[in-house]
């Protein structure tokens, strides 16, 4: 083994990490991740600072919590200010190379006004999240809203995949009995196989993107964010995929009765949307979760190619690891789909880390179950690098103590945060609330969890008995002073967050030296 030389930034969108086998989950067939926990440390309660990609991803990208970066939802984009993981990483002479998702938008307005040409090497830079785009593909491509330079349909057009859109009709779609285009935007179909050979999907033709960049890198040290659009709906998988779980390989739903009959009144307006009503189906979820575990497997194979590459060019031996997720997947469970709200299923990220360093060696294969959360992961790439960590401005912590020696740190946190605002869905309208009404913020320790929604009641578990969430103590007078405790300690944290932008030894340089530099106030 040898010093992290490099770092590979793996992410996949709408994993769930209790999907993986090395989580748990009783059938599901994820031999790489697992052997990648084996080597490195898996963190087994690391949280995404936002239930959706948008807001998750800036906060990965910034090392900030949302009330911090701003970015609220997707396609809001975050203010010309906030420094990226590219901005950090220039410092210690690493490049930040993207290929595959990031779902971000540029802030146009702040770009004019600043009188940044966007077609610049900044603007394109600032357009790209502070990557340089090897290859971006943000994965989502209906018929309405197609990009003409999309990569990846030419890519299939070259292979003989007709239409103007064959990520739609190709891809993402199914064939019915007489030749025509069962779109997989429909869960009925996501037992069909897609109309792509597998070799020819979305993953491994991004999977040999990530390849060619390797390749091409040579000496000079990279970080590359390697982020796949997998598992994430459209629910539909290429053969044979499609069809290697089954409905009897499926765990049941976690739902209460008490959910179902007595919701709280944020979660229940989410249960009326279309696709949580849906999900509560049973048929639906019978359907829909096989693919949605077939797609895991094939990025699971996916990632051994990936990893066996490595292996060979021998860049294991200077390459960091870290594989995780923006979010999690409903799928059915609490009676809701999607993401959005902060349930364990979703705000909960798979977190495994590989160090190359012969001082992580003790750790390897080892499960940690401190509090981590996505925002530390910058930290923890400039602390490999020796660089400086920004205290005045990055809001995480480096996870690096925790993943070398004896893994021991004398003081680590004791809450996570993660915050939601639903400004855009249709339960913030059911509901009777305005455009910046609808938010909702969570903290975590290591036994309870409370969430704090603007409007409504609280909603307060004890994660060390109630696991799974079906017993909402909000309102349960014996519990009242438990909630107003992490209460105070919500907004002791709502109120401290990190907005200067000057390292704290030049403000204890400046402070009291007014007459120094001249300035006298207050004497007589």
């Amino acid at each position: 083994m040898g010093k992290t030389k490099n770092i590979l930034f793996i992410m996949y969108d709408q994993l769930r990490a209790d999907y993986l086998g090395c989580e748990g989950h009783p059938t599901i067939k994820t031999p790489h991740m697992d052997a990648l926990a084996a080597r490195g440390v898996r963190f087994n309660r690391a949280y995404s600072q936002a239930p959706v990609c948008g807001p998750s991803r800036v906060s990965f990208y910034t090392g900030r919590y949302m009330s911090s970066h701003g970015a609220g939802y997707n396609n809001v984009p975050f203010s010309l200010d906030q420094w990226t993981m590219g901005d950090y990483l220039r410092e210690v002479g690493m490049r930040s190379v993207l290929v595959g998702k990031t779902h971000m938008v540029p802030d146009q307005s702040g770009m004019k006004r600043l009188q940044i040409n966007p077609v610049s090497e900044l603007g394109v830079w600032i357009s790209q999240s502070g990557f340089e785009a090897f290859e971006r593909d943000d994965g989502l491509h209906p018929n309405q809203a197609v990009d003409p330079m999309l990569t990846y349909n030419e890519y299939l057009r070259g292979k003989g995949y007709d239409g103007d859109n064959p990520w739609h009709d190709h891809a993402n779609s199914a064939e019915g009995p007489n030749g025509e285009i069962l779109s997989g935007w429909h869960m009925r179909y996501a037992r069909l196989p897609a109309r792509v050979a597998e070799e020819d999907s979305e993953t491994p033709y991004m999977t040999s993107r990530a390849v060619e960049f390797i390749d091409q890198a040579g000496d000079e040290p990279w970080c590359l964010h390697f982020s796949l659009i997998k598992p994430h709906w459209p629910y539909v998988a290429p053969a044979p995929y499609h069809e290697m779980y089954g409905p009897n390989q499926i765990i049941p739903a976690n739902i209460s009765r008490e959910e179902v009959d007595n919701p709280h009144p944020v979660v229940g307006a989410f249960q009326g949307h279309e696709g949580s009503e849906n999900f509560r189906r049973e048929e639906v979820r019978q359907t829909v979760i096989p693919t949605y575990m077939g797609l895991i497997t094939q990025c699971d194979d996916q990632l051994g190619r990936l990893i066996a590459f490595l292996e060979e060019r021998g860049r294991l031996d200077d390459t960091m690891i870290v594989l995780t997720s923006d979010h999690g997947d409903y799928l059915g469970d609490h009676g809701l789909a999607e993401k959005d709200l902060l349930h364990e299923e979703v705000a909960r990220i798979p977190m495994i880390i590989y160090d190359p360093d012969a001082e992580a060696d003790s750790r390897r294969g080892s499960v940690d179950d401190r509090l981590v959360e996505a925002i530390d992961l910058i930290p923890t790439f400039l602390d490999s690098q020796g660089g400086d960590l920004h205290n005045h401005r990055l809001e995480g912590r480096s996870l690096l103590p925790l993943l070398r020696a004896s893994g021991e740190v004398a003081e680590w946190r004791d809450a996570v945060f993660s915050e939601t605002d639903y400004t855009f869905h249709p339960a913030r309208q059911a509901l009777g609330l305005g455009p910046n009404e609808g938010r909702a913020y969570m903290i975590r320790t290591a036994e309870w969890k409370y969430i704090f929604y603007e409007g409504f009641r609280p909603q307060l578990f004890h994660l060390a008995e109630d696991p799974m969430e079906q017993n909402d103590l909000g309102e349960d007078p014996a519990h009242a002073a438990q909630s107003a405790l992490l209460h105070e300690k919500l907004f002791q944290w709502l109120r401290n967050r990190r907005m200067g932008v000057m390292p704290d030894a030049v403000a204890d340089q400046r402070t009291g030296k007014a007459k120094e530099r001249g300035f006298v106030f207050g004497v007589w």
